[in-house]
């Protein structure tokens, strides 16, 4: 291995991550280190690696951006016809990563997703800017194109064509809502003796095992470095 690579050492000390210290509720803890890294100077604080699993079991990643949490979901949107979007049809479990490098921190989180309603990617397609709206209309996302000129001709094409219109969304972009099922924090230490914990949910059940409405529960547990 080249020694440029294998010397490079970093000690963290930004932070320390403890069972007294973190919320009961993952969401919670998401929002307050969300907010930290929104006003800490990170770039891209909502960007996140997105994770899914072709159906002969290869996994594949991508880099998005989270567009919302709402109702104990994280949103993001895309192209249903990309590959991830394919992915996600066929199968929908998921794991998305965010890293902070500015606060030395990382989250990870797995569930499931599910394609938002239209009225909702409806909604949220009304407030992007009007270039993004063509370039979704146009840009067969994932697929091989013979140039960059292809998107250009195609995107100029398709704004003329809707000049003075409102650009509709197209049936093929919307949202995905994932409902996560384990969270991990985890906080760079000294000595590589990371801080990490991991939340997991688990369903509570009745006697009569019938499931119990509204009787989510999320285990905590400390993981070794």
């Amino acid at each position: 291995m080249d020694s440029q690579f294998s010397d490079i050492r970093k000690e963290y000390k930004k932070g320390k991550l403890t069972r007294n210290t973190i919320s009961e509720n993952p969401f919670e803890q998401f929002a307050r280190w969300l907010n930290d890294a929104l006003h800490c100077g990170e770039n891209e604080p909502t960007a996140m690696i997105v994770a899914t699993v072709s159906p002969d079991g290869r996994p594949s990643t991508r880099t998005v951006l989270l567009k919302g949490v709402e109702n104990g979901k994280l949103i993001f949107f895309t192209n249903y016809e990309s590959r991830k979007g394919r992915q996600l049809t066929a199968n929908p479990y998921i794991s998305l990563s965010f890293v902070w490098h500015k606060l030395e921190r990382q989250v990870h989180i797995e569930g499931k997703a599910e394609k938002c309603t239209p009225q909702e990617s409806d909604a949220y397609f009304s407030t992007r800017p009007y270039k993004s709206r063509i370039g979704a209309r146009i840009s067969p996302q994932s697929h091989v194109i013979s140039s960059r000129m292809e998107i250009i001709r195609a995107f100029v094409k398709e704004a003329a064509r809707l000049t003075g219109q409102t650009v509709p969304r197209p049936d093929n972009w919307g949202g995905f809502a994932v409902t996560p099922t384990r969270f991990e924090f985890w906080q760079g230490r000294e000595s590589r003796l990371h801080d990490r914990f991991q939340y997991t949910l688990h369903e509570e059940k009745s006697v009569s095992g019938l499931s119990c409405p509204n009787s989510e529960k999320w285990e905590i547990n400390r993981l070794a470095p």
